[in-house]
């Protein structure tokens, strides 16, 4: 807040002219003599310290409806973030779609039966987020961070998990067909129910992940998969996967199987 000064009454103009050094300072020091009477005047006026306080008073009232605002612009951001999501299905490219994403996790939004299939969605961050039932076939994840993501019932076919962090994820019965999986991160991963036909398994951290009841890994290329246990590998072999450092090769046996299916 303003402090009110009380300012000393101006002397005549006669001595105020006789401080001019020069004639030509006398009109300078004429205007300055009538500005400090001016000054002196304003400066008894009790109105000056009234709308001093009213001004405080209204960035108080303004601070106030700020924050009890809060909540209304906090469910405008949201509702802008899922128009961006909805608004871009069945599109590609990102569409503003990550940073929507990742602000409605960030805020602890559920994103359960999310649809961003084929979208691009390379870097996205939504550790812990629930996705259950959500429709991402065919987007691209690569780097991104699913850690503790909840995906279970989630349609998952052909989508880019390169790279991806995905530890710790909840992947029961997720449709994992033809999906890339190369380099992925899937310590701690539970892949109960999941269907892991074609899919790209290749150098693959398995460590700790909940692999047994796995529905189906048909053709999965399981090629140079890290920390995977005996166990995990004869299970895989078992039920059709095949280990081959050659995309050729594999591909050689993905159309032979294609054509068969005919």
């Amino acid at each position: 807040m303003r402090i009110r000064q009380l300012r000393d009454r101006p002397g005549p103009w006669p001595d105020a002219r006789q401080a001019a050094s020069s004639l030509w300072m006398i009109p300078f020091r004429r205007i300055n003599w009538w500005l400090a009477w001016v000054s002196w005047a304003l400066s008894h006026w009790a109105l000056l310290d009234v709308l001093d306080h009213l001004g405080t008073f209204s960035v108080l009232v303004a601070v106030v409806f700020y924050f009890a605002d809060s909540d209304n612009r906090i469910k405008q951001k949201h509702y802008q973030a899922w128009q961006v999501i909805n608004t871009a299905q069945g599109k590609g490219g990102s569409g503003g779609r990550i940073e929507a994403l990742q602000e409605l996790n960030a805020d602890h939004v559920s994103l359960i039966g999310v649809d961003a299939g084929g979208a691009f969605l390379r870097g996205v961050q939504l550790e812990h987020a629930h996705l259950e039932r959500c429709d991402l076939h065919a987007a691209d994840l690569r780097s991104s961070d699913l850690k503790f993501a909840r995906l279970s019932d989630s349609n998952l076919q052909s989508a880019n998990f390169r790279q991806a962090d995905l530890s710790g994820a909840d992947l029961r019965a997720a449709e994992l067909q033809d999906s890339d999986l190369n380099q992925a991160y899937l310590d701690n991963a539970d892949l109960a129910g999941a269907d892991l036909s074609r899919a790209d398994l290749r150098l693959a951290d398995v460590n700790h992940f909940a692999w047994k009841e796995i529905q189906s890994m048909q053709l999965a290329n399981v090629y140079g998969v890290r920390n995977a246990s005996a166990e995990f590998l004869a299970f895989a072999q078992m039920r059709g996967a095949v280990s081959l450092e050659s995309d050729e090769d594999w591909n050689v046996l993905l159309r032979a199987a294609a054509s068969g299916a005919k």
